[in-house]
């Protein structure tokens, strides 16, 4: 198992009958978005569940130092307009903490508040959680499928008046495939790893040509080679001396999630 990584056979998503009902006991909901793909990691259908349900939707904009402050900021302002209270986070340093309990009382029609947190995997939903509870309550994991993964739907208390119930990742309802691929399956249970991750080295380098050179050592810009190359520099060949550019694909993916790879994107003009 590499880097000591309990593997599991897939990944335990949210049920949409499970998530109505957790909808419908709530009184607030967080949707928690990677800043650096807001567009590609939101659920259309949570939050038309939640509206629906009369329910009050907190965008948190998780890993906000993953990209430039002024990025972050004209995200706010994008779903601000859109009408949702939005808040930049960075749970791995409990960054945002005090601003998010804020934004919940002044949202909130009750106390104590029953907060949802939702999110599709690996946008950092129990790091969330952990941040706003002070200690590491809620598991939280690496890569999708490995040990610390969440499983089922846990209450936590934050505070006297805000409870926090944490979910499993929600099953995408957005288009975007590279995403919902990539977060919903452990990285050694793909079956072509290779076509995701020319798709993902191909949006990195429409928007930061220089992030492979930074992550890899080397300038070249198409997808195929860099694989190649990524699997020479590390001695992963064949039998037949051909590179083993599928275990090159999965580092690719892996540094994606590791954040080792300078990468978002910029919120469209309105």
């Amino acid at each position: 198992m590499r880097n000591g990584l309990k593997k599991v056979s897939s990944v335990k998503l949210a049920s949409w009958d499970t998530l109505a009902k957790l909808v419908n006991k709530a009184d607030v909901i967080l949707e928690v978005l990677d800043v650096r793909v807001p567009l590609e990691t939101h659920s259309v259908k949570v939050e038309s569940m939640a509206r629906r349900a009369g329910k009050p939707i907190i965008i948190v904009l998780n890993k906000a130092d993953l990209a430039p402050r002024r990025v972050v900021l004209k995200w706010i302002r994008f779903f601000e307009n859109l009408g949702f209270k939005t808040v930049p986070f960075i749970a791995k340093h409990r960054r945002g903490v005090s601003r998010l309990k804020d934004a919940i009382r002044s949202i909130s029609p009750r106390k104590p508040t029953v907060v949802l947190v939702v999110g599709l995997p690996k946008t950092g939903k129990s790091t969330v959680i952990n941040a706003l509870k002070g200690r590491a309550s809620a598991s939280t994991s690496p890569y999708p499928g490995t040990t610390g993964y969440t499983k089922a739907v846990q209450l936590y208390k934050v505070d006297e008046d805000i409870k926090i119930i944490d979910t499993p990742g929600v099953i995408p309802s957005s288009e975007d495939w590279l995403e919902t691929l990539i977060r919903g399956t452990p990285i050694d249970g793909f079956s072509n790893p290779v076509k995701p991750a020319v798709e993902l080295l191909k949006r990195i380098i429409d928007q930061n040509p220089k992030a492979i050179e930074k992550a890899y050592g080397f300038s070249e810009r198409d997808p195929y080679t860099i694989l190649e190359l990524i699997a020479r520099k590390r001695g992963w060949f064949y039998e037949d001396g051909e590179p083993m550019i599928e275990e090159a694909a999965k580092v690719v993916i892996r540094n994606y999630h590791d954040a080792k790879l300078d990468f978002y994107r910029k919120p469209p003009q309105i």
